[in-house]
């Protein structure tokens, strides 16, 4: 059997601009759409260009976990036309398709699976992302769809390799099965990923994941609540499983060897949740020479391991700060943070030398017209060298998604969006016209 596993291709048509927006899916925390400098069958480097974490490790675990002659490819990071993408299917001709969605690409990935299954009948799909937590059982109705699977998707994979059909339920690989997995697919297109922020980044770099799962029960976060965990509306049990130093150091020079990787940049949901293995990614990281970057939370550690981190060759770090409003973080968000601590912290690290890019949103539900602009407010006050401020991102399966759809977050002026680069243009407009 011939098993590809894909990213489909995302573009939407903007007919205001008469050209296409590019989509970020697999990868993203937030799937997105953006003006972007590369059209379709047109690449073209700079563009945000995540690599799909979850896609590359489940493609190398049912490599080695199954016979099924396996297949991977990032069309999103090849800039994939439909006409390419199709081209290729004809001429490998895989017999299943494991295809990631996520809420705001869901109506689009429908559409194409429709298409697929036109071109290609004969074409076993299975669905996976975390828009499976809600839309699983519409996902089965799609021609030609056999399976869907739940949260991470190893496991899930083999199970639909070997013949499951219908839904399949998260099964999770535990710590010990995390570091004795294969590393993830890397293929051609190892090159075109793109990130950015923080500012430093040397290219090629690679994504990596140095743990699952975030302990933290922010409203908005979609990661945890669905892929690495199962906790809808914030009020389960969320785990994080981090990989070992061993592990860690020999995946990142094997690809650094074989791509010539130059920076290295760690995207988990939190890298930096506790001490210990902030020290132990450090001396992975002293080892292997090269500059990286991080994602991170501002209060998760003690100043002497930001240092660590900076001596080790750490030169720029993200943060969620999210709002500059104290009640929206404390009650709407649920973020858990002391924004004037937060602020010291940010002004310790621009003293060790860090760059910072900061990310924030507005328009979370409940939220006035004065929090956001203490928000606006807050991002000048703090030494950023970038900062994101996207609108509000409703993704299904996310706490702020199930709370609202219970009546638990009530607002007469709240308009869902779930694509938070289209939801800051609109809320922009609509302050404009107010």
């Amino acid at each position: 059997m011939r098993v590809l596993f894909c990213n489909l291709p995302w573009w939407e048509w903007d007919s205001k601009e008469q050209r296409y927006r590019m989509g970020a899916r697999g990868g993203s925390r937030w799937g997105h759409t953006f003006r972007a400098m590369s059209q379709p069958g047109k690449f073209v480097f700079g563009d945000y260009r995540p690599y799909p974490m979850f896609l590359g490790y489940a493609a190398s675990y049912a490599d080695k976990h199954t016979d099924a002659q396996v297949l991977f490819r990032d069309s999103v990071a090849m800039a994939d036309s439909e006409f390419s993408f199709f081209t290729y299917l004809g001429k490998e001709r895989p017999d299943m398709i494991f295809l990631e969605s996520t809420t705001p690409s869901w109506e689009h990935d429908k559409a194409f699976l429709q298409r697929i299954h036109k071109v290609r009948p004969g074409i076993l799909l299975v669905l996976c992302g975390t828009v499976m937590t809600t839309r699983a059982a519409e996902a089965l109705t799609i021609p030609g769809v056999v399976a869907a699977i739940q949260g991470e998707f190893e496991k899930g994979s083999v199970r639909a390799i070997n013949g499951q059909t219908g839904i399949i339920g998260r099964e999770l690989l535990t710590r010990d099965e995390m570091n004795a997995a294969p590393f993830p697919w890397y293929d051609k297109s190892a090159g075109n990923y793109c990130d950015h922020q923080p500012v430093g980044q040397v290219f090629p770099h690679m994504q990596v994941w140095s743990s699952r799962g975030c302990a933290f029960k922010c409203t908005h976060c979609e990661w945890p609540a669905t892929m690495t965990g199962d906790d809808p509306d914030g009020t389960g049990k969320r785990t994080v499983r981090q990989y070992s130093p061993e592990y860690m150091e020999e995946f990142i020079r094997d690809e650094v060897k074989f791509f010539g990787f130059k920076s290295i940049y760690f995207d988990d949901d939190t890298f930096n949740l506790g001490n210990r293995h902030v020290e132990r990614m450090c001396e992975v990281m002293r080892e292997i020479g090269l500059p990286w970057s991080a994602m991170c939370r501002i209060d998760t550690i003690d100043r002497a391991h930001w240092k660590l981190m900076r001596e080790s060759g750490c030169f720029g770090v993200k943060i969620g700060y999210e709002s500059g409003s104290q009640y929206v973080i404390d009650v709407l968000i649920k973020k858990g943070l002391n924004l004037i601590e937060a602020r010291e912290t940010t002004i310790y690290l621009k003293s060790l030398g860090f760059t910072i890019h900061g990310t924030f949103m507005s328009g979370v539900p409940g939220e006035t017209r004065e929090q956001m602009q203490q928000t606006l407010d807050y991002i000048k006050s703090l030494p950023l060298d970038t900062h994101q401020h996207s609108g509000m991102a409703e993704l299904e399966g996310a706490p702020v998604h199930t709370l609202r759809e219970r009546g638990e977050m009530q607002d007469a002026n709240y308009t869902r969006e779930n694509d938070g680069v289209r939801a800051i243009e609109k809320l922009i407009q609509k302050m404009r016209n107010e």
